[in-house]
């Protein structure tokens, strides 16, 4: 099971060396939960990574009218599969406006993570989160 963000926010406050954060990332990766084989599809494939990624999103509407999107993810990369395992972390559960106001950015930056990850990673973590927000954008255009 993923840990909640702020877990992940404060257990990163105590590595100061960047191969223990590596090694927390990687670790993160494995609290993804199974991935189910017949969601490894072009259509869950997401663009702009050098690794395999896959996002399958689930939406649910609650009682107050909101859209409320999950994902499960999945990535053929350790790191990779980490860095899912933090966005999902960062997103899974909200609401479509939550997930458009969430300052993803900020979230990197408190972990320090962006300045070193490798451009195609960088890339890659862009592209996952720019999927998620245009899902949560074109759910509060159907609204």
């Amino acid at each position: 099971m993923i840990p909640p963000l702020s877990e992940i926010l404060d257990n990163f406050e105590f590595l100061d060396e960047w191969d223990d954060r590596y090694r927390y990332v990687i670790e993160l990766g494995r609290t993804l939960p199974e991935f189910p084989e017949a969601d490894r599809t072009e259509a869950n494939k997401v663009r702009g990574c050098v690794s395999q990624v896959w996002l399958s999103k689930s939406a649910t509407q609650e009682a107050d009218g909101a859209t409320h999107l999950s994902y499960d993810g999945d990535s053929d990369a350790h790191i990779v599969k980490g860095l899912v395992a933090i966005v999902l972390s960062a997103y899974n559960g909200k609401s479509a406006t939550e997930i458009v106001d969430t300052d993803i950015d900020g979230v990197f930056g408190r972990i320090g993570l962006k300045e070193h990850l490798t451009p195609q990673r960088a890339n890659g973590l862009k592209s996952m989160v720019d999927q998620i927000r245009a899902d949560a954008r074109a759910a509060l255009a159907e609204a």
